[in-house]
């Protein structure tokens, strides 16, 4: 352990040619919110907008000094990874060649190359990720390039507990609590090796509903590799947690590791844009959206939550608002039998409250029949609102199906 806390104040230096600490914010909207001293540590404004530039750059430089020949580097990544790579190759003046799926948005491949300035290589293989990291470690085979693991890499861990060395200079003070995301475990890990060591006892772990890699190794005691992973939370969706980060993972209590559902996690990248002008991605928003997980346990406390990444794409807005609309009640969709007479739809319109909003509206009928389908979205201002309209549809005698939940359905006609 003490090595680490060497390592990281180490890399914390160096990390100095490329940009100073990232801010560590009081936020006075959450503080009143939970009663606690809520900081964030915003790893979204470095300038790659997410912590993985530490790791990389640290990695690199570590081979460098012992072998300065080494001239090509190269990694498999969709996002964060790829563009910190992308940046310590520019940086160090060496070549990068970066693995990504083909399904990659352009965006983020434009700004990767954009991070790298012709340093990089961008390959698009494979439709999901694994293809790719086959990819990138053939080819480090065959040509003798360095692979940079995104997390699974001692130096990796030891340059994102360089978070936790600004955390501590800048609070000047040891934190009650800090809150982590977890995806592979580079940044939990190395952050957890390096404020244990100083001190801190307080630690809740964070991790996408659908990628809860953490929380089923502490279970199995080895790392697992998850059947199914959702890949909304791009930024935290692993199915195996690292096997180095998890060996200083190891002691942590199941009951500290918590599960977000993704739906929900978008009412609060929603709630930190619109209210407090933050932009996080999926992944950079985990540590905030648990504290309403921790309750009145917080009270009090002096907390800290890593705030991992900001590189969202707007594009994705629509359906983060959609998400979050579902998630906190107050959108639903609905197959609703009409009969083909004059004045059903107005029947069925007449009966919607003053706060209900059609948003969606489609006519499913295929065929002459006596009853025709209609697929509807509902927008509503309360939650309540969708019992008093099931009750109103009953006594009209219309008959419904509420699919916002049945992922097969909606999946196919939403």
């Amino acid at each position: 352990m003490d090595d680490l806390v060497v390592a990281a104040h180490d890399a914390a230096t160096a990390l100095r040619d490329l940009f100073p600490p990232t801010p560590l914010q009081r936020n006075e909207y959450l503080s009143q919110r939970h009663g606690a001293d809520i900081y964030l540590k915003r790893e979204d404004l470095s300038p790659v907008r997410s912590y993985k530039i530490r790791g990389a750059f640290n990695a690199m430089r570590k081979v460098l000094a012992q072998q300065p020949d080494r001239r090509v580097f190269v990694c498999a990544s969709a996002g964060n990874h790829a563009q910190g790579v992308a940046f310590a190759c520019r940086h160090f003046g060496v070549q990068g060649v970066i693995f990504m799926p083909v399904t990659t948005p352009q965006q983020k491949i434009g700004k990767t190359r954009s991070f790298g300035e012709g340093h990089v290589e961008i390959r698009l293989i494979g439709d999901y990720f694994d293809q790719s990291l086959a990819a990138a470690q053939a080819f480090c085979a065959q040509s003798g390039g360095v692979f940079l693991s995104p997390f699974d890499d001692p130096d990796v861990i030891r340059g994102q507990a360089s978070v936790a060395v600004e955390i501590e200079a800048q609070l000047g003070r040891l934190p009650d609590l800090v809150v982590l995301p977890v995806g592979g475990g580079g940044l939990s890990a190395g952050v957890t090796g390096y404020l244990r060591a100083a001190g801190v006892d307080g630690f809740r772990y964070v991790e996408p509903a659908g990628g809860a890699s953490l929380r089923a190794a502490l279970a199995a005691g080895e790392p697992v590799t998850l059947p199914k992973v959702d890949s909304f939370v791009d930024g935290a969706a692993v199915a195996r947690i690292g096997d180095g980060p998890l060996k200083l993972l190891a002691d942590v209590a199941p009951a500290h590791v918590l599960a977000v559902p993704e739906d929900r996690l978008c009412i609060t990248m929603l709630d930190m844009l619109n209210t407090e002008g933050v932009v996080l991605e999926p992944a950079g928003a985990l540590a905030i959206d648990a504290l309403a997980d921790l309750g009145d346990s917080l009270r009090g406390l002096t907390v800290v939550c890593v705030a991992s990444g900001g590189n969202f794409d707007f594009e994705r807005l629509p359906e983060v608002k959609e998400r979050a609309l579902r998630h906190g009640g107050l959108k639903k969709y609905f197959l609703l039998r009409l009969p083909q007479r004059p004045g059903a739809l107005r029947d069925f319109l007449e009966i919607l409250g003053p706060d209900d909003d059609i948003a969606r509206f489609e006519y499913l009928k295929k065929s002459a029949r006596n009853f025709g389908t209609v697929l509807i979205g509902i927008e509503t201002t309360a939650p309540e609102n969708f019992q008093r309209l099931y009750t109103a549809m009953d006594a009209a005698g219309f008959a419904w199906r509420d699919i916002t939940l049945d992922e097969t359905l909606a999946g196919f006609l939403v």
